[in-house]
């Protein structure tokens, strides 16, 4: 095991601790505001910008809508590791998982950033969003605003905002106005509760994520969707995340309004994550209801 690998998964490990258990978010937020800081000495913002005007982003949200008028848009997501779960698919190659996804009928692709937590890079990014024609999503703890031209440098379509980062309406609406006018990129705005949706539905997010994973207990329930669907905005891009595993549960998500649905863990531990993503489809599609009115 190299050191950097070994590193991580103490990290892993140490963030589960009883202690560390109800802390874990309080903890990644506070590594990745450190680790910002040391990248900033490291790149210029200036320079950042150099490199993010070779990019223009693809249209993360329009691809979401587009797609989900003939079926459900996945956001397929490339993720090594995570807090909760530890090391979910050792080997990890970007380019050929990308590829894979986007040919199984991916319609855009989510790329873990975070290093110290989840294995991610932006590296991984970059890869990624180079070697395909869909949109990417950096999903990462957006902290500062470093963060948002690192993320057109390298090579992302949206970026992902979460409600329950502890930013307050101030920054989470200064981030998504930034990230929408100077860098041309979607938001995507996660929630886990009511009073989440209260704190974003009036920043202008492009589309509202409600993530089935508690990230302050990892308990996955897929019924947080379906309990908070009608609590989003009207005529919200709606995407389901976390606990996604079978053509049933994009069913009954479909049923109650959402249009895209981010899938990871269960694509990531199958052998041939391209292949998975493919025959779920076939199924959804084999036993697809009729639209409902909110769908359409």
């Amino acid at each position: 095991m190299s050191d950097g690998v070994r590193h991580s998964a103490v990290q892993l490990i140490d963030i589960l601790e009883p202690e560390g258990f109800l802390l874990h978010l309080e903890r990644i937020i506070a590594q990745t505001r450190a680790d910002v800081a040391r990248r900033r000495e490291r790149v210029s913002s200036a320079e950042l910008e150099k490199r993010a005007a070779e990019h223009t982003p693809r249209g993360f949200a329009h691809a979401l809508r587009e797609a989900s008028a003939k079926g459900p848009a996945i956001i397929a997501e490339l993720k090594k590791a995570s807090p909760s779960r530890g090391l979910i698919r050792p080997n990890f190659d970007p380019q050929t998982l990308a590829v894979d996804l986007e040919r199984a009928g991916a319609t855009a692709l989510s790329v873990l950033t975070d290093e110290p937590f989840f294995q991610g890079s932006l590296r991984n990014l970059e890869i990624a969003s180079t070697a395909t024609n869909i949109p990417c999503l950096r999903k990462d703890f957006i902290v500062d605003e470093y963060q948002l031209v690192e993320a057109r440098a390298c090579r992302a379509d949206a970026i992902l905002l979460i409600a329950a980062a502890g930013l307050g309406y101030g920054y989470l609406h200064y981030f998504t106005m930034m990230a929408q006018r100077r860098y041309g990129l979607d938001v995507l705005c996660e929630v886990h509760t009511a009073d989440e949706i209260q704190l974003v539905r009036d920043i202008g997010c492009d589309a509202y994520g409600v993530n089935n994973r508690d990230l302050k207990t990892f308990e996955v329930r897929l019924e947080t969707s379906l309990e908070l669907a009608e609590q989003l905005p009207p005529g919200a891009l709606r995407v389901a995340e976390s606990g996604i595993h079978t053509a049933a549960d994009i069913q009954k998500l479909r049923s109650a309004g959402f249009h895209a649905f981010l899938i990871g863990e269960s694509l990531m531990r199958q052998p041939q994550p391209g292949a998975a993503l493919e025959e779920l489809l076939l199924s959804v599609e084999s036993h697809a209801p009729e639209p409902t009115a909110q769908q359409a």
